[in-house]
């Protein structure tokens, strides 16, 4: 069975020759599993596809459901192999570039080498450094961790056999065709569907999965190639600087999520911190190994030897290591820290206090004892050790700590505001009821407030349950500092801020928790302000300038050592007014906040909540970074990673270790090479007129769109997200709480995998032609092209737009609408297809190829062969979704296979596209 079509052209013969193979040991295992029948039908379908769409209908509507599923299971499984192998040659591809030219760092040097930065204005960066992508339990992923760790095994066994080439010069090719079939087999043999819909501490387990990988391999490495890098330049960074950190929202991320209790933050932080210890005694067991210098031959420094000495005093050591390590003072000491580490461990599972020297109360004081054993080697004539081993572990602890990941916690602004409706009219102190407040009124009270020093919620306050429980979280941050260190969490983020009051709302209730005192200049967290919507991006500016004028919210953002964070929503903003406007309001919203933040002597954190997809931020992250406005990444950058981007960009180390140094280097070079305009004032300002005017008339057509009558029902028909919550791939649901049928309460994610799943993918695309046609027709085409050419901004993206029409296919749309849709309501398909086709035009004539990605051919290769196996896929999912919803969908008696097979379609068309959502 030959599963990839040789006729395709690709020049990569190595890659499509691994394809083949495994799409040759899948043809195999279809027969050994289910019999020779299945593979027939399976080709039988394909070639159906390729030569007579027109009888496929007809032949999948003589199929048994159990036929159904298994044709499904086998086209899913064969994307699954393809992704998987992409991604090992993609990683070879990488290793061998960075081999011929350098990494990312190292290319990032060259041109801050090129222009000259003083060494002083590098090490000054360096301490700013702070590069930090958080993990979040967004439900895109729609492979099960169980299908994802086989896929890892056939990674490996792929890897093992070209190297095993390269230095024998031959490979035991049936030894591994052997244990490829084993796992493939196994594969064959897990159910890709959830059975139940998962928890956050699954979820939480899933992105420890991540991180613990990362912890062992990738982070290391990079951190020493910007250590080097940093050096080289003149910057060197100080011992346990973190440039690098990771952060999570998951088991603290609220917003419309039941199932995020206080209860369940603290143990998904237990849980961080058990797998944290592990991999932190990991490393030490790696230096117990190593670290065998002998007192006799090369005397330690005597405060390695004191700090020993008072490790021994406290601590319960084995007599045995003390015996044999007598003369080994560097591992007598690491057997300490282990000792330490274990005792830390016991500590939190107990819920015991901290005691200082038997254990540790955060990453920290672990870095503080290997400096030490780090000190010693370097006076000690130990230098290259020391900058080595040590340094390395060090570089690690710093990035990760004991927890893994930094956890911020999220909620939306209205649950604040309900807390202190409650307590307000307990007080009877207001001529009216809270919620009547107009928002200036609400803005000058919660100020007010803030300054003062009662506690407005007094101890033990009754308060209703939902209410309760978003008062308790920050009392569960609070205990979750005292028993595992302040940096366990740093931020709270406000979703949906519209004024100064969604601010200070939670930055009150944090007072009377005592997580705050402003008169004392305390702050143990910090509050960021979440804009996801485009009225809100446009009047950003205004909204961080009057909070920052208030002395109150000053005095916290002060005590935070002078940083304010924000964070840009990228999916709600462009669900809500389209891609163009979502995009450039973004862009918009950093220049005015860099411009208020330096205004008030404040430096400004960017928060970057980008999903996978294009039209959810999604798109390569070094050109996003580096689009970035000047001045507006002075060193610290937090981007959100979630659903399929983390098993894409970390499944495989080496694709983990481009990820994260591309990102690393990006924000290095955007630091100090794009502190000011790459053009002049007056370009600058004509580019942004004619994105103005591009960018309203691109959000008219949108929302003329989704504001056209039946559009929610047109939606629902077209696409399988009603099944979205059935796949069990996130525990949040997919509509907000107290929200209708209708589109406006639906989430983003499930707004881009419906449009995704038809290929219509209108959030990747939709109004972009007609923008840039009424740029066009105001006489600005020279303006765009000029654009396109020169800025960075623009011609991102433009690419990014490009890459997403190139996927969307309206041709098996069309077959979505003539099946499922109402004939009353398939006149919006039309409006789309005239939509797409001049956005195509718009979009060609600027990169003057004849047709989309002429300048990428081989992804538009790749995507073209993929296309020849999802449209089976397609067709089948039309042809169950028609059968599911005639015997009454959700609310019927569906037959269960039924229901299965069309699941598998979701999962083998996510697989094939590569995004979910």
């Amino acid at each position: 069975m030959d599963y990839f079509d040789s006729s395709s052209g690709t020049d990569d013969k190595q890659l499509r020759r691994d394809i083949r193979r495994l799409g040759n040991l899948l043809g195999q295992a279809l027969v050994r599993q289910e019999g020779p029948q299945l593979l027939e039908l399976v080709e039988e379908v394909r070639g159906l596809v390729r030569h007579q769409p027109e009888a496929v209908a007809s032949r999948l509507a003589k199929l048994d459901v159990n036929e159904e599923v298994d044709l499904a299971r086998a086209f899913a499984t064969y994307f699954h192999l393809a992704n998987i192998t992409e991604q090992v040659h993609r990683a070879r591809d990488m290793r061998r570039s960075r081999a011929e030219h350098g990494g990312w760092l190292a290319q990032a040097r060259a041109e801050i080498t090129a222009e000259d930065v003083p060494a002083a204005q590098i090490a000054a960066a360096a301490e700013r450094l702070e590069v930090r992508p958080v993990f979040t339990a967004h439900p895109t992923e729609a492979a099960r961790r169980s299908i994802l760790v086989k896929l890892r095994g056939i990674a490996d066994l792929l890897d093992a056999e070209t190297a095993e080439r390269a230095v024998l010069g031959s490979a035991d090719v049936d030894a591994v065709n052997s244990r490829l079939a084993e796992i493939i087999d196994l594969l064959w043999q897990t159910d890709e569907l959830r059975v139940e819909k998962p928890e956050p501490t699954d979820e939480a387990r899933n992105a420890i999965y991540y991180l613990t990988d990362l912890y062992r391999d990738a982070a290391a490495r990079v951190l020493t190639d910007l250590n080097a890098t940093l050096t080289d330049l003149g910057g060197s960074p100080r011992p346990g600087s973190a440039p690098l950190k990771f952060g999570t929202w998951i088991g603290g991320d609220r917003d419309g999520n039941p199932f995020v209790t206080p209860e369940v933050t603290k143990q998904v932080l237990l849980m961080q911190h058990e797998h944290g210890i592990a991999a932190a005694e990991g490393a030490v067991a790696a230096l117990i190994n190593e670290l065998s210098v002998s007192q006799t031959v090369r005397p330690a420094a005597q405060e390695l030897l004191d700090s020993v000495a008072a490790d021994f005093k406290v601590l319960d050591i084995p007599e045995r290591y003390k015996r044999i390590y007598a003369e080994e003072p560097y591992r007598l000491k690491a057997r300490a820290i282990e000792a330490k580490l274990a005792n830390t461990r016991t500590r939190h599972a107990e819920g015991l206090p901290h005691r200082a020297g038997f254990d540790y109360a955060d990453g920290r004081e672990l870095l503080a004892d290997l400096q030490v054993m780090r000190d010693s080697l370097a006076r000690q004539r130990g230098q290259l050790p020391a900058k080595g081993v040590l340094d390395r572990v060090i570089r690690t602890v710093a990035a990760f700590g004991l927890q893994l990941a930094t956890m911020d916690v999220r909620e939306h602004s209205e649950a604040h505001h309900a807390v202190l409706a409650e307590l307000y009219d307990a007080t009877g102190e207001l001529d009216r009821p809270y919620a009547d407040l107009t928002s200036e009124a609400r803005d000058a009270l919660l100020e007010k407030e803030l300054s003062g020093q009662r506690p407005l919620a007094p101890a033990n306050v009754e308060l209703a349950e939902r209410n309760r429980k978003t008062f308790d979280v920050f009392h569960a941050i609070r205990d979750a500092q005292v028993q595992f260190g302040q940096s366990i969490v740093e931020s709270y983020i406000i979703s949906m801020t519209h004024d100064p009051a969604d601010v200070l709302a939670p930055a009150i209730l944090a007072r009377d928790a005592g997580l705050i005192d402003v008169a004392r200049g305390r702050a143990d967290i910090g509050f960021v302000p979440l804009m996801e919507e485009v009225e809100d991006l446009a009047g950003a500016d205004t909204l961080l300038d009057r909070l920052l004028s208030l002395p109150a919210y000053r005095a916290i953002v002060a005590a935070r050592g002078d940083v304010q964070e924000v964070m840009l929503g990228y999916s709600d903003s462009n669900k809500d007014a389209g891609i163009t406007a979502s995009q450039w309001n973004i862009q918009s919203a950093q220049r005015q906040l860099r411009d208020v933040a330096h205004k008030h002597g404040v430096r400004l954190r960017l928060f970057h909540g980008r999903g996978g997809t294009i039209g959810r931020g999604g798109g390569p992250t070094h050109e996003a970074i580096l689009a970035q406005p000047s001045g507006t990444l002075d060193g610290a950058i937090k981007i959100t990673e979630q659903g399929e981007v983390l098993s894409d960009k970390y499944t495989l180390p080496a694709l983990a270790r481009e990820n994260l140094e591309l990102t690393v280097a990006a924000s290095l070079k955007a630091t100090l090479l794009h502190t000011e305009p790459r053009h002049q004032p007056d370009v600058l300002g004509r580019w942004f007129g004619v994105m103005d005017q591009t960018s309203e008339a691109s959000k008219a057509t949108y929302r003329e769109l989704t504001g056209s009558q039946g559009l929610a029902e047109y939606f629902w028909a077209v696409s399988p997200t009603e099944l979205l919550g059935a796949l069990n791939i996130g525990s949040r649901p997919s509509k907000r709480p107290n929200t209708d049928a209708g589109l406006g309460g639906l989430r983003a994610i499930p707004w881009v995998f419906g449009w995704t799943q038809s290929r219509q993918i209108v959030p990747g695309w939709y109004g972009v032609g007609s923008g840039l046609a009424a740029a066009r027709e105001a006489g600005l085409g020279d303006d765009i092209a000029e654009m396109y050419e020169k800025w960075h901004f623009f011609r991102n993206f433009v690419s990014n737009v490009e890459m997403t029409l190139a996927k969307t296919d309206l041709s098996i749309a069309g077959q979505y609408v003539s099946t499922l849709v109402p004939a009353a309501l398939q006149p919006i398909f039309e409006t789309i297809k005239v939509e797409h086709e001049r956005t195509v035009a718009e979009v060609l004539a600027l990169t003057g190829g004849e047709k989309l990605l002429d300048a990428n051919p081989q992804l538009a290769r790749t995507l073209e062969v993929r296309d020849r196996y999802l449209a089976p896929l397609h067709h089948l999912q039309i042809s169950l979704l028609k059968r599911y919803r005639s015997e009454g969908g959700a609310d019927g008696d569906v037959d269960p296979q039924l229901k299965r097979a069309l699941l598998i379609t979701v999962n083998g068309i996510a697989a094939g596209l590569r995004n979910t959502g």
